[in-house]
């Protein structure tokens, strides 16, 4: 690894003052308390005392003593100066003419205030502290320097060379790296060893190896997918390695070298050493052996779900083509019964002459008619032969494991699976999966259907998956999520502390009395404010419901009219690439691009290539267009390794991360919003691949099938996280993702969606770990609203208040709840994978039912503010403008292939839209960089500007912003070195302005 992995950042600040030292840093390290003035008054002249207090405060904040004195800023000489009463700093020039001097006071400092050299005792202490983060987390080389530079500074040890860090911390990282493969070349045998390399082989009259065929997953929703799938996972445990003890290596490592091995050649690895060859493989191989498994039991969910879909579109086709002669059958024999029911004759004689043709109509009836519970099971079943090659494998090397509800379907698998695939009926199979109306469609006269009762446990097995009372060891997302909560002992040692975090009590009656009081609260506030509130009545036909009157546009007044006009006629235009480049000079984001080896490549201008391919991605342009021969940062084959090496979704977070602190930090994205709240919307894109992350939905997708970018946006307009969903999946599964999961500065402690985000359990999930929920609900007259006392008087709402909460659920499993809650915050389960677990498709367990009554009256609290606060509705409203006019800017500049999203697999698609997130944030903080611009510049001219006006600007302009045609690299030296470039300034009309008012 090269040694010198710094950035030109930490070249510049290290050991050195900053460029500007603030109050805080002021108050911390060169306030001089009684200790310190004691120690300066003791030298003899003003000179000494100013130089010494320099010296002092200065090793507090840089971590060593100066060597040159013109660094120091002049607000630290007025503030140490200040403190010592001396009027004349320029004495410092003198006192560091005086080496002896400065070497004298720098021992006296070291002495009194126990400051170390960096000698052999602190060299061997920093060394374990970095060893051990190295071989736990392997960590950045560039952050394991800022690491131990603050290491050193807090334990006062006297900052050595940058060199001489750079080069013990390359030590460590080297030592480290060859422990690890060390260990790991060590587990297997020989003969697992000679299998894992036969993995880098590549047969003859073939182009690839194993390996390349074995990162290759299932992108086909079929029954051969699923058995390719299938084959691909026995095959990554045909090596064993399942079996080794790998309990001395971090799974973080693991996971690194795994996810190295994905995105470089074989050809490369097959050069390395033995012991890095044979680690990586195993790495690999033990990482993704879980991921094959993974993958193949979506195939399966996947496969199960077409197979009904297919019924229904099959059974709704069939049912149009016979609906004449089932509207005739019909109409015959209601005819027949009339003329039966008016007739005096005898009943007999109209039979008799009408037998043949009544029961004609009577079997066309019935074989067309549908039941009420019917979901297509004849349809389903037609399809066996789909799933006819399914039941010998599922059972191969998959190990399935159950709850009590999911027995059932176990003991009926077995039976399949030792019945034999060529009979017609089964005898004796277990009858309780068969319920519903699949018990028409399995049983005839002869006995049990083989067909029909294979279909049946299939379809159970799916559902039981979903709900998780079926669940496949080994695996990740189909294990048990029980086992992903926190354990009986972490849950007691954190409760206290999880608690008082969180304002909740640990007794539970105590956490009902809360409850109860801020619900009837809310409702005294609703009634008193009932009369005089005009936009809430009571429905005057339905006395159970209210009628909430639309909000009213708000009119925007001539002077934004006005100012929004010129910050459009003003704001430059731009390239995106030109955009890019000149928010990574005020930025640096393209520094957390890291190599996936985590060591850094000397190349030249990377940060031109990083930024080509986020722009090929974010504009779905593929690479040819950036390309350019003639430019060694643009050549195909650069942008190729660039794209294979550094752009992933580990890098892109980091990088977004530094946009949003960058906005953050901007006194204008303060005005639009403190960062404490956020929105939650979907943009939905077409995928005309095959691809296993996708769904069908003709609402936004028509014949094709789609994903969803379900993504989070601050009250700064800054994205703050995202995620592809398969489809347009129920938002509120994912809404809890964003706060969660998102690793930016920001802290939103509300979230707004619109109606699909909202459901029962999402409430009380939100209220358990203290954040608070905000749909926009389109039903919220019609909504039911509850009450814990049921003699509660709640006056012209007690209608309204119909539903009464049963609170022993909620008492019974208060604790369970708050180590839910607990295992969410601290991330040892994910949202979706809770909430798909608790929300079971027949009835929901007795925890969950507990959570959605706590979340019934959450809501309710919700519902009561929402109606009593108009105010509180239009600013809901107006996050989720800011929201869909984010989406506008996101489709502007996804504007290749018609804005189809044809990645295969989901890692592919996280990488292209984060990158799509990436350049959209970009383009936002550009924009309000240079509206605040064009503010300061109105102003200077004489403008008159409103501050209501410029809380209601927009940074989600994208019109001047050049997505098309021709992408140059190219910035100008003013725009290079960091600062702003003209704006669009017409000089009459600049002319005009300045002197319009003054003298005109």
């Amino acid at each position: 690894m090269p040694v010198d992995f710094l950035t030109q950042e930490q070249k510049s600040c290290y050991a050195k003052y900053p460029e500007e030292v603030h109050s805080e840093q002021l108050t911390r390290f060169f306030h001089l308390d009684e200790a310190d003035l004691e120690f300066i008054n003791s030298r003899r002249t003003a000179q000494n005392r100013f130089g010494i207090a320099i010296q002092l405060t200065s090793v507090r904040l840089i971590g060593t003593f100066l060597t040159c004195f013109d660094q120091i800023p002049v607000n630290v000489q007025s503030f140490v100066a200040g403190q010592l009463f001396i009027d004349n700093s320029s004495m410092l020039k003198e006192y560091a003419n005086r080496q002896a001097t400065r070497i004298n006071h720098m021992k006296l400092i070291k002495q009194n205030y126990g400051y170390k050299s960096f000698d052999g005792v602190w060299h061997f202490r920093l060394s374990r502290m970095l060893y051990a983060r190295s071989w736990i987390s392997n960590e950045r080389p560039s952050l394991m320097f800022d690491i131990a530079t603050s290491w050193l500074i807090k334990r006062k040890v006297l900052l050595p060379g940058a060199s001489t860090l750079t080069r013990l911390i390359s030590e460590i990282r080297n030592r480290t790296t060859q422990r690890l493969w060390k260990i790991l070349s060590s587990l297997p045998s020989e003969e697992q060893k000679e299998q894992l390399l036969q993995l880098l082989e590549v047969p003859e009259n073939d182009r690839f190896s194993r390996f390349d065929k074995l990162r290759k997953g299932p992108y086909r929703v079929s029954a051969p997918s699923f058995l390719e799938a299938h084959r691909r996972y026995v095959e990554f445990t045909e090596f064993g390695l399942a079996k080794l003890n790998f309990g001395k290596v971090p799974k973080s490592r693991i996971s690194n070298l795994a996810r190295y091995a994905m995105m470089t050649s074989s050809y490369k690895i097959s050069r390395m050493s033995m012991d890095q060859k044979v680690s990586i493989l195993i790495a690999f191989v033990k990482t993704y052996e879980t991921s094959a498994l993974d993958d193949s039991i979506d195939v399966f969910d996947l496969l199960i779900s077409d197979i009904s879909t297919q019924a229904k579109l099959v059974g709704k086709k069939h049912r149009l083509r016979t609906i004449k002669d089932l509207d005739r059958s019909a109409l015959y024999l209601a005819d027949f019964c009339s003329l039966i029911l008016n007739s005096q004759e005898n009943v007999t004689k109209f039979l008799n002459n009408y037998r043949e043709r009544i029961h004609k109509s009577i079997e066309t009836v019935n074989e067309l008619a549908r039941q009420p519970d019917d979901n297509y099971h004849n349809e389903t079943a037609a399809q066996f032969g789909r799933v006819r090659r399914l039941l010998p494998v599922l059972f191969s090397k998959m190990k399935f494991e159950c709850n009590r509800d999911g027995k059932a379907i176990l003991n009926a698998l077995e039976f399949l699976a030792s019945a034999g695939y060529h009979k017609t009926y089964l005898v004796n199979p277990p009858g309780e999966v068969i319920t519903g109306a699949w018990i028409s469609a399995i049983k005839d006269k002869e006995g049990i259907l083989r067909k029909e009762y294979t279909l049946c446990t299939l379809m159970k097995l799916q559902d039981s998956l979903r709900r998780r009372d079926i669940y496949v060891s080994g695996s990740d997302r189909w294990a048990d999520p029980r086992k992903k909560l926190l354990s009986n002992e972490d849950w007691l040692s954190r409760r206290g502390q999880f608690c008082r975090s969180l304002g909740h009590s640990i007794d539970e009656q105590e956490a009902i009395k809360r409850l109860s009081f801020e619900l009837d609260s809310t409702y005294k506030k609703v009634i008193n404010n009932f009369p005089a509130n005009e936009h809430v009545k009571v429905n005057d036909q339905d006395k159970n419901s209210l009628t909430l009157s639309n909000l009213d546009r708000l009119e925007e007044p001539d002077s934004l009219e006005d100012l929004s006009k010129k910050v459009r006629e003003l704001i430059p235009e731009i390239d995106i690439t030109e955009l890019l480049l000149e928010i990574d000079t005020h930025t640096g984001f393209t520094k957390e691009f890291s190599h996936v080896s985590e060591e850094n490549s000397r190349v030249d201008d990377l940060n031109i290539s990083i930024c080509a391919v986020l722009i090929s991605e974010a504009c779905n342009i593929g690479m040819e267009p950036l390309a350019n021969p003639n430019i060694p940062a643009l050549t195909l084959h650069r942008l190729n390794w660039v794209k294979q090496n550094y752009i992933r979704s580990e890098t892109i977070t980091r990088a977004n991360a530094r946009l949003v602190e960058h906005q953050s930090k901007l006194p204008l994205a303060n005005l639009w919003g403190g960062g404490e709240v956020a929105s939650a919307d979907g943009m939905r894109f077409i995928t005309p691949v095959k691809t296993l992350n996708s769904g069908l939905n003709r609402k936004y997708f028509a014949s094709h099938r789609g994903i969803t970018w379900y993504n989070f946006m601050s009250d700064q307009f800054s994205g703050i996280h995202a995620i592809p969903v398969p489809g347009t999946i129920r938002d509120s599964i994912y809404v809890l993702t964003g706060l969660l999961e998102h690793q930016t500065s920001l802290r939103p402690k509300e979230i707004m969606t619109d109606t699909a985000g909202s459901s029962d359990m999402v409430f009380g999930l939100f209220y358990l770990l203290g954040y608070q929920f905000s749909p926009r609900l389109a039903d919220a007259g019609s909504a039911v609203f509850c009450r814990i006392n049921k003699d509660a008087d709640y006056g012209i709402l007690n209608k309204i208040a119909r539903s009464r909460i049963n609170t022993k659920k909620i008492e019974r499993h208060w604790d369970d709840m708050l180590r839910v809650a607990a295992s969410l915050k601290m991330g040892s389960i994910s949202a979706p994978t809770l909430i798909k677990t608790l929300l079971r498709t027949e009835k929901p367990s007795s925890l969950a039912q507990a959570i959605i009554n706590l979340g019934k009256i959450n809501k309710t609290i919700y519902l009561l503010n929402y109606i009593d606060d108009e105010d509180y509705r239009r600013r809901i409203l107006r996050q989720l403008n800011r929201t869909e006019g984010r989406h506008k800017v996101a489709r502007n500049i996804c504007h290749g292939q018609r804005g189809e999203i044809r990645k295969r697999y989901k890692e592919g698609q996280e990488d292209q839209l984060g990158a799509l997130g990436l350049v959209t944030n970009a383009a936002v903080l550009w924009n309000t960089m240079y509206i605040q611009k064009i503010l300061d510049h109105l102003r200077d001219i004489g403008e008159v500007i409103n501050e209501e006006d410029v809380a209601r600007l927009s940074p989600l302009l994208h019109k001047h912003i050049n997505v098309l045609g021709h992408y140059y690299f190219i910035l100008s030296d003013h725009v290079s070195e960091g600062k702003l470039r003209d704006l669009n300034i017409n000089d009459e009309i600049f002319i005009f302005h300045k002197y319009s008012k003054s003298q005109l």
